[in-house]
């Protein structure tokens, strides 16, 4: 698969695009009033306490406060607040210092952050109880007892992005990240990422860095750390100590709610979470972020920098890459697919719904494997879209429907397979009856809609408004209300050129109607700036706007 870094950079925006066999998987954007915030650590003050929810709200300084579920809470959270200065309390021993866990690694850039899943992933770890037999539920294990105060100071670390009206959701379980590792502060172990599979390779670095982990500090080892010397990994390893010494030293001085530590921006974050040996090259058309990219990769993948390219040309860099066409196709709620079958992508408040269609007719002998033949291409193009809009949450897809169980069960295992790419943890469940498919996936920024677009001031996001006629009725029922109440016989009426057409339709015109119905002079304005859905209304008699004063 050839894969491939574009980043353009305008007045006002730095855009990534990851490219796979020409076509892009994903976009990154980054905007003055919206830098990237995953990754970030905060000093906070306990806001409120939910124990209903099992969730805390944190002050960590923006308009919003942030989340915090008790799932996210560190088991060793004692540690934390003696570092802050809080009294210590009773804490259970932890396991050896040696203990050896493989830990899945979310490889994840601007998405993740780096930052690792890696309470829910250990191998190895205990089982709770007997397994459930066939047939019966298996049952959860016991909820963990949190106690947090008001006012309490906590140290956290923002693991989702704001969306909508929801604050950031952050975790008190904190991790920094590095090109080769991953330090797990307070923790204590060892981890591996899933993605490396050679045993060997997999005990030298365990071995390695074991030898040069600090007491008290945990360490996830990063797919790219495969085949790497030592003297990297030692590199990697004493930056990220430092700067956690860096962080310790700004909490025993500074006063909550603040910002201690700063992840890197976009772009850094991209070249060293998902710039490696698959990557043919990165192309860059700005000579700043050229220079800063070059440097960096020097740093800490030198043989990487030749792979490194500044761009030249006159034309776009993005219409060169194809990446504009494939930017618009994104935003677009419908997407066509090669066998002329197409997507429609509706998002709403709960969940996203993708309706997958034919497009055209198929003879009844050949309709299951032509819907297959479209169930499959769309599964692959589903997977991309989501990639590509990082869309999160729930997502249900309603496929063609297919009447062979194998079939369904070949559309299933495509989507699995497809989902291997996606750097997001997702959740697939088998086709329903129904030839609905539920899927999960991990939520942690802004999807594409939301960088590139706003809510429609008009339709307020719905994307309809009321019909012209329901207008009218309610400017029959301003009108009555103002002959019952209101004084003067010459009004008016200031309202958008789409309905205002609509009021002179008709012999005679809806306006002519309403004047000779209610013996009114009304003088028509139209003004594009007045809501499609609304009007306005002025007297001449009074000389002001009483548009409020005869709502019903």
């Amino acid at each position: 698969m050839k894969k491939e870094i574009i980043i353009n950079e305008t007045a006002d925006q730095v855009r990534i695009a990851i490219t796979e066999d020409g076509k892009l998987a994903e976009i990154f954007v980054e905007s003055p009033g919206k830098e990237r915030m995953v990754g970030d650590i905060y000093l906070g003050r306990i806001a409120r306490v939910m124990s209903g929810i099992r969730a805390a709200f944190i002050d960590i300084g923006h308009k919003q406060d942030a989340f915090l579920h008790f799932s996210d809470v560190d088991p060793n959270i004692d540690e934390y607040s003696s570092l802050i200065g809080e009294e210590d309390s009773e804490i259970d021993e932890d396991e050896d210092d040696d203990t050896e866990v493989a830990a899945k690694v979310s490889e994840g850039g601007p998405g993740g952050g780096g930052q690792p899943s890696r309470y829910p992933s250990w191998e190895g770890r205990p089982q709770n109880g007997p397994r459930p037999q066939p047939g019966q539920r298996p049952q959860r294990p016991p909820q963990r007892e949190i106690h947090l105060d008001r006012d309490q100071s906590i140290i956290v670390q923002v693991t989702k992005e704001p969306v909508g009206k929801k604050g950031v959701r952050v975790t008190s379980k904190v991790s920094l990240p590095g090109r080769y590792l991953v330090l797990l502060p307070f923790d204590g172990r060892i981890g591996v990422s899933k993605k490396l599979y050679n045993f060997r390779e997999k005990k030298r670095l365990r071995r390695i860095i074991r030898s040069l982990l600090p007491e008290g500090f945990g360490v996830i080892i990063r797919t790219v750390a495969e085949g790497k010397e030592e003297e990297l990994l030692k590199n990697d390893l004493e930056q990220l100590v430092k700067t956690w010494r860096e962080i310790e030293k700004s909490v025993k001085t500074e006063q909550p709610p603040i910002l201690l530590y700063k992840d890197l921006s976009t772009v850094s974050s991209v070249i060293r979470d998902l710039f490696n040996n698959e990557v043919q090259r990165v192309v860059v058309d700005s000579r700043r972020l050229y220079k800063e990219i070059t440097t960096y990769v020097k740093w800490f993948a030198p043989t990487l920098v030749d792979k490194i390219e500044f761009y030249r040309g006159k034309q776009a860099i993005f219409d060169v890459f194809g990446v504009a066409k494939d930017m618009q196709e994104s935003l677009g709620r419908r997407v066509p697919l090669k066998t002329g079958g197409y997507l429609v992508i509706d998002v709403t408040e709960a969940m996203t719904v993708i309706d997958v269609n034919s497009g055209r007719y198929a003879a009844s002998k050949e309709q299951e494997q032509n819907s297959l033949r479209t169930n499959l291409e769309a599964s692959r193009e589903i997977i991309r879209q989501l990639r590509l809009r990082d869309i999160g949450g729930i997502i249900v897809i309603d496929f063609i429907d297919l009447e062979d169980e194998r079939n369904k069960r070949k559309v299933y295992e495509e989507l699995r397979k497809e989902f291997r790419r996606d750097r997001a943890k997702a959740t697939v469940l088998p086709m329903t009856e129904f030839g609905l498919v539920q899927i999960t996936r991990q939520r942690i920024r802004q999807n594409i809609m939301q960088s590139f677009s706003e809510t429609c001031p008009v339709c307020a996001g719905t994307g309809i408004v009321q019909s012209r006629a329901t207008v009218l009725t309610e400017i029959t029922g301003w009108i009555n209300k103002y002959k019952s109440e209101g004084h003067g016989k010459v009004l008016k009426f200031i309202v958008h050129p789409y309905l205002a057409s609509y009021l002179r339709e008709g012999r005679p015109s809806h306006l002519l109607s309403l004047m000779w119905k209610n013996k009114l002079l009304i003088k028509l304005e139209s003004n594009g700036t007045v809501p499609v859905n609304s009007f306005k209304v002025y007297s001449n008699s009074l000389k002001k706007d009483i548009t409020e004063d005869f709502k019903q």
